[in-house]
């Protein structure tokens, strides 16, 4: 570089300056501007940033929870038009069967639902009552001619009498028929109804019935409008009587397992249905290898070999006896996943079950209607909303709770299509009114009567003061959905099993099942309720107050 280029410092500045860059003097007072700049308190201005970032988080949190709650709402909106399409695609196609069309005569709502499910499922799965097993074209069956029996053998059993003929559809005026019910085709003049009738389901009919009262019929109204006014039916004293309308046939007998008590006591009650009843009885494979095991006597007693035969228990078993306690009665009612046989408890120290057993064989009986909870567990990942896990019933209760985590829970809460609540907590339950004596009990929440028809929502330990428990109507729809943000997972339990984990955007919904589980009572189930509390929970037990204290004048 030459002379002229240098400054007296020795530095291009002539240089610089004809490429366009500042001069010294220019580059000094900019670093002097940057270190006043970098010495100027900042704490103005993060905060102001800080608080900028805040609402906006705060903003992309309500637009979450926005986006999450129109997507609970449309997918439980979706599954309950799912369920009452399929419901009423159903019964078009029960009516359609028996010949009825939409504006004939009106069916009760419990009929239906019962009707509804057992005709559903012959339908779908082609199955053929009289031989229990599938029903063949009449291409394939090497027996027909012209195919008019393979068609007849789709039909389901039926009463040849004219009694059946009369009571084809139910009058509605006697209570609930389980012709209705359990009435499975038309009538056939075929031999094979008659050979085939000891292995029918025995009929019943249900009514209300009034204490002090003989007559066997009974106002259905609820609710009247006469003259414009609106009263309801006077109905508290009334109970459901459970009639025979032919003989019971064949009993499910479960047992409470590793108990020498209920082993002995099954063995000899096998023996008494069997010898003085003459009933088929069914048991479980682990209760036959015990009964064979003791004697070869015991080798009349039927059982089954895997799960496709228990989901046909309810179209082979009249009653159900359990022995054992309530654990007992819920293993009873996971069985059937759909109608329920009636179902009599015995506890370990039944001494007097022949008298029992033989006075609700002969009937009439009074017997508790529990209601029962219908779950569904949905995935964040699901396709639709009808990519749904395959259904749970619970008799007593859902609980949904934080598991093994520290966290608390955080669970949305929606019925219908109204947000509830925000849980946080350690969990949530959701009973029926069956299990309000159970878990719902010990989490503070209240006792109800089995037959009031309700679901209970109940929060576990909840980190709220004015978190109090609810009783919701039985015809709601409840979800419950873990947020996107959530610390943790949630795991949901069913009647204390069947745990399933639940990650964030996972929802359960649950509505009350058309398919409760009658209970023989061993009075009423109003007396039944009240000793159940008295003897089981020891309900307001106290010393009585001495009477010699002072008093009023």
């Amino acid at each position: 570089m030459s002379p002229s280029q240098l400054d007296s410092n020795g530095n291009a500045s002539a240089s610089l300056q004809e490429n366009g860059c500042p001069d010294l003097l220019s580059t000094l007072n900019s670093e002097k501007a940057v270190q006043e700049i970098i010495q100027q308190p900042l704490m103005q201005g993060i905060e102001d940033n800080l608080i900028e970032f805040s609402e906006a988080m705060r903003t992309v949190a309500k637009a979450l929870r926005r986006a999450a709650e129109g997507k609970a709402s449309a997918q439980a909106e979706a599954v309950e038009w799912k369920r009452k399409y399929e419901l009423e695609r159903a019964r078009n196609l029960t009516l359609e069967h028996k010949g009825l069309s939409l504006n004939g005569p009106s069916v009760c709502l419990v009929t239906y639902f019962f009707t509804l499910e057992y005709e559903t499922y012959l339908q779908s799965e082609c199955f053929c009552p009289h031989t229990h097993a599938p029903v063949v074209s009449s291409g394939e069956s090497n027996g027909d001619v012209n195919g008019e029996r393979a068609d007849s053998s789709a039909d389901q059993p039926v009463l040849s009498s004219q009694t059946y003929k009369q009571s084809e559809v139910c009058c509605g005026k006697h209570g609930l028929c389980s012709h209705e019910v359990l009435r499975d085709g038309e009538p056939d003049s075929d031999c094979n109804v008659v050979q085939n009738r000891m292995t029918r389901k025995a009929s019943f009919k249900l009514s209300w019935c009034c204490n002090g009262d003989n007559s066997d019929q009974q106002k259905h109204d609820i609710v009247s409008f006469e003259r414009g006014n609106i009263t309801t039916a006077e109905r508290s004293s009334k109970q459901i009587s459970l009639k025979w309308e032919s003989q019971p046939q064949t009993v499910l007998i479960l047992t409470k397992p590793n108990s020498t008590s209920v082993r002995i006591l099954c063995a000899e009650m096998v023996r008494w249905l069997k010898e003085k009843k003459k009933l088929n009885i069914f048991v479980e494979p682990r209760v036959r290898i015990e009964l064979l095991t003791e004697s070869s006597y015991y080798n009349f007693v039927q059982t089954w070999q895997d799960d496709k035969e228990i989901v046909l228990l309810h179209m082979k078993v009249d009653l159900v006896v359990t022995l054992g306690g309530d654990g007992t009665v819920l293993w009873a009612a996971s069985m059937f996943k759909g109608p329920v046989p009636p179902v009599v408890p015995f506890s370990l120290d039944s001494e007097h079950y022949r008298e029992c057993l033989d006075s609700i064989l002969r009937g009439p009986i009074s017997i508790t209607l529990r209601h029962r909870l219908l779950c569904h567990v949905i995935r964040d990942a699901a396709k639709n909303e009808y990519d749904t896990e395959e259904s749970v019933i619970v008799l007593n209760e859902v609980t949904i709770d934080r598991g093994i985590s520290s966290f608390l829970t955080n669970l949305e809460c929606y019925c219908d299509n109204s947000f509830v609540t925000c849980v946080q907590g350690d969990g949530l339950i959701l009973s029926t009114t069956s299990g309000s004596t159970a878990y719902s009990l010990a989490a503070g929440g209240s006792m109800v009567h089995p037959q009031v028809p309700g679901i209970l929502f109940t929060p576990i330990c909840p980190h709220s003061l004015s978190f109090r428990p609810l009783i919701l109507p039985e015809h709601v729809t409840l979800r419950v959905q873990v947020p996107f943000n959530s610390r943790s997972h949630a795991w949901a339990s069913f009647d204390g099993k069947d745990r399933k984990r639940l990650a964030p955007g996972d929802a359960l919904v649950c509505s009350m099942a058309p398919w409760p589980v009658p209970t023989a009572c061993q009075s009423d189930s109003t007396s039944d309720f009240l000793r159940s509390i008295h003897d089981g929970l020891h309900w307001n037990l106290r010393k009585t107050q001495s009477f010699d204290g002072p008093s009023d004048p």
